[in-house]
Parts: C-alpha cells; sequence; structure tokens
C-alpha cells in the first residue's frame, strides 16, 4: 500500500498525518509506504512546523527528519491513495493533476473516519499550539480508521 498525505504546505497537517501513519503501520508490521506533500511550494525543504513536531514528538512519533515537498501530477501514479486533508487542497490536486486526470485514488482524508462528511482537518497554522493538539487527534482517529480497512 503506498499512500500521500497532501495539504496545502506540506509543514503542518500532512506531515502529522504521514508521520502517525507510518509510525502505526510500523508497529503493525505492515510494509506500507506513506509519504506527504503540499499543494503549494512555500516550504519546500523546510522540515514540520515547530508544533507539528513538538505534538508528535509528544505522542512517540518522530517527524523532524521529514521535508516538504510538492505534489505533483505524477504522484497520482505513484501511490493507491492519496489523502487531501481539506477540501481547497483537493481542488489544487485536480487543477494540477489536469483536465481528464484520473482522481478515483484520491479522496478527502476524513471520510476514512466519518464516510461521506466531506469534512476537512482544520489548518491549525493560523492559532495556537492547542490547535494542534486537536489536529493531532482527529488525525490519530483517521490513520487508525485507514489501517482497519486496508491492512
Amino acid at each position: 500500500m503506498r499512500i500521500l498525505m497532501v495539504c496545502l504546505g506540506n509543514i503542518c497537517r500532512s506531515p502529522i498525518a504521514e508521520g502517525i501513519l507510518r509510525h502505526k503501520t510500523k508497529m503493525k508490521g505492515l510494509n506500507w509506504t506513506v509519504s506527504s506533500a503540499g499543494t503549494q511550494s512555500y516550504h519546500i525543504g523546510e522540515a514540520p512546523h515547530k508544533f507539528s513536531q513538538k505534538v508528535c514528538a509528544k505522542n512517540g512519533v518522530d517527524i523532524s527528519q521529514q521535508k516538504a515537498k510538492k505534489f505533483s501530477a505524477a504522484d497520482l501514479d505513484k501511490y493507491d491513495k492519496i489523502y487531501a486533508m481539506s477540501d481547497d487542497v483537493c481542488e489544487e490536486i485536480k487543477r494540477i493533476a489536469g483536465p481528464g486526470a484520473d482522481m478515483s485514488r484520491v479522496d478527502l482524508f476524513l471520510n476514512e473516519f466519518e464516510p461521506g462528511s466531506n469534512a476537512s482537518v482544520p489548518d491549525p497554522w493560523y492559532g495556537p499550539e492547542l490547535g494542534y493538539h486537536a489536529v493531532y487527534d482527529m488525525i490519530n482517529k483517521t490513520c487508525e480508521a485507514i489501517i482497519e480497512k486496508y491492512k
């Protein structure tokens, strides 16, 4: 299984999701590839946001070595499942992929925990550290649902 988590800048939500899912699949002995990317190039090459790293470390997940990268149309062929953290990110994935691209493997991340909800993971970038803890919990629950569905 190859999974790509995608958010806007690849320093807050998607690195947390990558870290949690990678950690959980390793603990369960699953041979999955998990990565993340952003639809924008604001932070290419940067480590995850300090609060993303802090909340993950507090929960035993190390994301300090991750580096932000940009989503590309070629990613549609590289991954079995691509999760957009929010609706606007999903729209950007469609734009980047181009007309006629096969979007069948792209879905909103939270639909795995709350099927059909089409809900977005809030972007904690705009708030205090507390928001990162709430996002971590939301992502953690959804990663468990993904493992249960695809293991």
